[in-house]
């Protein structure tokens, strides 16, 4: 019996990658013209043809779903990763974790049928390569970007409005000088909770100082030297932190303590996420709980729709609530 030639079988006859191969035949123009010119030939010469109707009625093949990431370091993965997992299995399949920094690699193994479809935490897909995964029918929940179609859905945590209701509860304990620990440009909860908490400096006609945003990464030791050399070389220094997560704030208040000063007398801090290593931290953190639990699971019960055409893509968006701990001191500007 003949078997249908795939676009793994053209890869291989053209020697390239599977992503080039999509990225040929869908006329994306970044790849070179003797490249597409070799990919085409093979296609050609092994009478490939796009099973077009096989994409949309493509059903569970592997019984795997993926998880994309460029790092799974930190409590955060910890959580999420264990929930993914254990949700995964509920629905009958098996979980496929792929750490990775190169695209083509991630690329190659969302176009080559590894897996049904995939869960995806990273910054490294564009707008480009999230259409040619489309082209392919690729089923897919993202957790790092607010995005809805047709095959593609998303679960965020509403991290502008947390961090603008963190901060505006900083400024009601009477702080007008706020740090903000960042964590990286580009990367979805970071950039909305650096514009959340600009909103609420704005609302409360607090100007902006550049020399308070510090570079945190998301990161406790990065995090605790951006803060030890923060508190050593400014002079004008705040009297509160907001930290992009819990891990920052961890360093920040690690460096404040080795600095001679102390949390929360002498600096407020606050973070996010609400990891369940700040049962054994001291002072213990004031900080925005997100639902990581939920955020796995939800995202996973959607993929699974999604590959069974049940439903298309959503975007859900899930609440925070800030926990208050003893890392942040009513402050009196008369003191």
């Amino acid at each position: 019996m003949n078997t249908r030639t795939t676009i793994r079988d053209v890869a291989k006859e053209a020697n390239v990658s599977i992503a080039t191969v999509s990225k040929a035949l869908n006329g994306v123009d970044v790849v070179k013209a003797s490249t597409k010119a070799k990919v085409i030939a093979a296609a050609k010469n092994l009478h490939y043809v796009p099973n077009l109707m096989g994409k949309e009625l493509k059903k569970s093949r592997t019984k795997r779903i993926g998880f994309y990431t460029t790092s799974i370091t930190g409590p955060y993965f910890s959580v999420l990763i264990e929930s993914i997992a254990r949700e995964v299995e509920k629905h009958g399949y098996a979980l496929n974790v792929f750490i990775s920094m190169e695209k083509e690699v991630v690329l190659t193994s969302i176009l080559g049928g590894a897996v049904d479809g995939f869960i995806g935490f990273e910054d490294m897909l564009d707008q480009e390569d999230l259409e040619i995964i489309r082209n392919e029918s690729v089923n897919a929940v993202f957790i790092d970007r607010n995005i809805q179609d047709h095959t593609f859905g998303s679960i965020v945590f509403n991290s502008n409005e947390s961090a603008e209701y963190a901060t505006s509860y900083l400024i009601a304990k009477g702080h007008r000088n706020i740090a903000f620990v960042k964590g990286f440009d580009g990367v979805y909860d970071s950039d909305e909770r650096f514009k959340g908490y600009q909103q609420a400096l704005r609302k409360a006609h607090i100007p902006l100082k550049p020399h308070y945003l510090i570079e945190g990464r998301f990161e406790e030791n990065f995090a605790y030297q951006s803060t030890e050399k923060f508190l050593h070389k400014q002079k004008d220094l705040p009297t509160a932190f907001l930290a992009g997560n819990d891990l920052s704030a961890i360093g920040v208040t690690k460096a404040i303590e080795h600095a001679g000063y102390h949390v929360p007398n002498d600096f407020s801090v606050v973070g996010f996420d609400g990891i369940e290593l700040l049962k054994y931290f001291r002072p213990s953190l004031t900080t925005i709980v997100n639902p990581i639990k939920e955020q796995g699971e939800l995202a996973t019960q959607h993929l699974v729709k999604l590959i069974n055409g049940d439903v298309s893509g959503k975007s859900f968006v899930l609440n925070g609530r800030l926990v208050e701990g003893e890392s942040v001191y009513q402050f009196n500007r008369n003191e």
